[in-house]
């Protein structure tokens, strides 16, 4: 598969940062994984050494210790890192971006460095048992002291390697009376703090990835709301957008070489595959394009400084079809690679599953279309 244009107008010097970044690649491999090391502290060590090499928050001002340039940049990297099978870049993009746009000029200054260095490892508290991916249904309350401090008390979930993280970001209600997606607020918790319980879950590809959070009395400071009070449901828009666009995440170079691997097979086996089996790698292919194509639209309109907004929801849609298919053909077309050392697959395929819950699940993804794009009605009747 060959490396996915950016027509955007690229910048001249992007091409440059891409033999740059080949070269440092090949310099600087990432060490192996030892047999009992934790794959997020593996991936940590990248971390550093991405941070190390300058590939790092390339889209984050100078001054929040970032290289100043364009999000064409930061893409960049994502798409030659997952062209190359390396680990993609750490995923605190859109966390970053959260602070840039909601944080005091005091938090982006002692905050962003540290996340981008990798000083400080984050995780984000944004599902709730009761409402799942229904943020606006989310019943964790920080409750405001006469002091100005917070007492935060409820439960998340699916919080993603809380164990081994310092910081997290956590969204609770802070008002009774203002409507639902108005009473949210966000704030950067500590999860040394007192009061903080984290509990890591097993999953089915025997990952403890997922982590409950719960919070007892938890106190925190106003300076450690984001934002003002009730700016919690923007910010967490502005996260799953980056979080949703496949090529801020690496993904599609992950996905396009699959695909081309899918056609050479259909090429050289088409008169010998099942009955079906052409056509299930043909909407592979349907899949993949399209999610391209939508991919840098909101590429497309980040650069014309146009904010995220509901349209996200289609992309992780686009996505969510695209990787489950993708790997269920997968397994169908090279079922020895199910087992053993090539079972890679087959661990895709697995975490595949999660795609329609974890971001959003798709029955809110469909919600939020119906209601916000489409502008249906609440009942469902015309």
């Amino acid at each position: 598969m060959t490396d996915l244009p950016l027509d955007f107008g690229d910048p001249a010097d992007l091409e440059q940062l891409r033999r740059d970044l080949r070269d440092w690649l090949a310099e600087h491999p990432l060490p192996p994984r030892d047999a009992d090391e934790p794959l997020p502290v593996h991936l940590h060590r990248w971390h550093r050494m991405l941070h190390s090499g300058g590939w790092v928050g390339l889209d984050v001002p100078r001054e929040y210790g970032g290289r100043g340039l364009t999000p064409l940049h930061q893409v960049a990297v994502s798409d030659e890192l997952g062209a190359r099978g390396a680990p993609g870049v750490p995923r605190i993009g859109y966390l970053a971006h959260a602070l840039l746009e909601f944080g005091s000029e005091a938090q982006r200054r002692r905050l962003l460095p540290r996340m981008l260095a990798g000083d400080d490892v984050w995780c984000q508290g944004f599902s709730e048992p009761g409402a799942g991916s229904d943020l606006a249904g989310m019943s964790t309350r920080a409750d405001r002291g006469p002091e100005g401090h917070y007492t935060v008390s409820g439960q998340k979930l699916w919080t993603s390697y809380a164990q081994y993280s310092d910081l997290c970001l956590l969204l609770a209600r802070t008002g009774a009376d203002a409507p639902a997606h108005a009473s949210i607020s966000a704030f950067v918790l500590p999860l040394d703090r007192p009061g903080v319980t984290v509990r890591p879950l097993r999953a089915a590809n025997g990952d403890d990835e997922f982590c409950e959070l719960f919070l007892d009395g938890v106190r925190l400071a106003e300076s450690e709301r984001v934002g003002a009070e009730g700016d919690g449901w923007a910010l967490a828009m502005t996260t799953v957008a980056y979080e949703r666009n496949a090529l801020d995440t690496g993904h599609l170079p992950r996905y396009g070489q699959l695909v081309e691997r899918l056609r050479r097979h259909a090429r050289a086996h088409r008169d010998g595959l099942p009955d079906g089996l052409l056509t299930d790698i043909g909407r592979c292919v349907v899949d993949y394009e399209v999610l391209v194509a939508h991919s840098r639209r909101r590429t497309a309109e980040r650069l014309a400084g146009r904010a995220a907004g509901p349209e996200s929801s289609i992309d992780k849609l686009l996505m969510t079809r695209a990787e489950q298919r993708l790997y269920e053909t997968a397994l169908k077309v090279f079922p020895e690679e199910v087992h053993g050392e090539g079972g890679e697959i087959f661990g895709d395929y697995l975490y595949s599953r999660a795609a329609s819950v974890y971001g959003g699940t798709s029955q809110i993804q469909r919600n939020i279309i119906a209601k916000r794009l489409l502008r249906l009605p609440a009942d469902g009747r015309g």
